[in-house]
């Protein structure tokens, strides 16, 4: 096999080697009888993660950029019969051969072992319903719950929630396998449940957590410790020792300054397990063109001591929370096209979400921040290393 080599952007000494993954992927199970396998799993997979480097998302578009391939691809994996995977052949592979759990594993694995790291701390936990997976008429598809790691662009881990479950039921198989020691995570306030905190403890790690209207106890007695006692003539009560942090930004037109209040060593005025500390989230923002203001106050809960985690990093974590949204989730959609891939099979489209995971995790790790623009790189230096006369 000729290897393809492609080199990550401004950083010296590290490339993405199709040959060390397309070895890895060769490893993956193989649930096709051997009478019928003209291809192996490992070519197959490699030529389609190329395809989807370069730019081709859906399963047709695949097809067609390795086709116009052929006789690289004959050439480069000595394919017997000179010719290359169908669009059948396509949708096989990723909804019926691969077992989905295995190929993200290997995929993660793939990752830590050429490029390190994983040893970040922030892990981020959000659904995201593949809006492509929707058959005509109704309201519900294939809906991913996700634990990501913030800093490196990386998904740990991802299940399925099935129509009979929700997030909440189904955040236990999420967490369940994960390596939590010294990990904090953040999810948003449909996980505020003790089930959930508990699992995180048990798991060696921390939480950080919104307190809404589903738990309505929980919000109120953390927003009493923000607000004045109420005026008794012969009894005071000193205000509880807060400390804060402000962090202001501007962007899309709009200047927003938020200011994060934190109550430490609270004892056991509230019963949850874990609690350490409590914050308030004010967010001032104002238009720049009209001045328009809007206020919003949020109240969370962490089991992080206050030596872990000061009002600085809370506010934060609070803030880079959101990255699962711009740099995953916005990614699969926007970029990846991950919502506008039409699938009625569920398989096809957890494999399709598990190489997208891949492809933004890789990209991260070779220094790319703008992903539309690393596939056009890709895409050139694809072709320069493949070797027929078609270019």
């Amino acid at each position: 096999m000729k290897d393809i080599i492609l080199e990550a952007q401004d950083i010296e000494g590290v490339v993405f080697d199709l040959g060390a993954l397309s070895e890895r992927l060769n490893q993956l199970t193989d649930r096709r009888d051997n009478r019928g396998k003209v291809y192996s799993l490992g070519s197959q997979l490699s030529m389609i993660l190329l395809a989807r480097l370069a730019g081709a998302d859906k399963p047709q578009e695949i097809f067609e950029w390795i086709r116009y391939r052929r006789a690289d691809f004959v050439q480069m994996f000595q394919l017997k019969r000179g010719n290359t995977p169908c669009v059948n052949t396509i949708y096989t592979i990723l909804g019926d051969v691969l077992l989905q759990e295995e190929l993200e594993a290997t995929l993660r694995q793939y990752l830590h072992e050429q490029y390190g790291g994983q040893s970040s701390v922030l892990v981020a936990v959000d659904g995201k319903t593949m809006r492509g997976t929707i058959p005509k008429g109704m309201t519900q598809g294939v809906h991913l719950l996700t634990a990501y790691l913030v800093e490196e662009g990386i998904v740990l881990k991802q299940v399925e929630v099935l129509p009979e479950q929700n997030e909440i039921s189904t955040a236990p198989a999420l967490l369940a396998g994960l390596y939590l020691k010294d990990k904090v995570v953040i999810a948003d306030a449909l996980q505020t449940q003790r089930s959930f905190c508990m699992a995180v403890l048990r798991q060696g790690g921390q939480y950080v957590l919104w307190a809404k209207e589903n738990q309505s106890t929980l919000l109120a007695n953390i927003q009493q410790f923000f607000e004045p006692p109420p005026y008794v003539p012969g009894w005071h009560q000193d205000d509880w020792l807060q400390t804060s942090a402000s962090f202001c930004s501007k962007s899309h037109g709009r200047l927003e300054k938020r200011t994060l209040s934190l109550i430490a060593d609270l004892g056991s005025f509230i019963s949850w397990p874990g609690i350490q500390q409590i914050f308030k989230l004010e967010r001032l923002s104002r238009e720049t063109d009209t001045g328009r203001e809007s206020r919003q106050t949020v109240y969370g809960l962490t089991s992080c001591s206050s030596v872990q985690a000061d009002a600085h990093q809370l506010l934060d974590w609070t803030q880079r929370y959101w990255a699962i949204e711009n740099g995953l989730h916005y990614r699969r959609d926007v970029t990846l096209h991950e919502d506008a891939t039409r699938t009625t099979r569920t398989s096809v489209a957890k494999a399709l979400s598990i190489l997208n995971n891949f492809l933004i995790g890789l990209m991260h790790k070779l220094g790319f921040n703008n992903l539309a623009s690393a596939r056009r790189f890709f895409d050139a230096r694809i072709a320069k290393q493949l070797f027929s006369d078609f270019y």
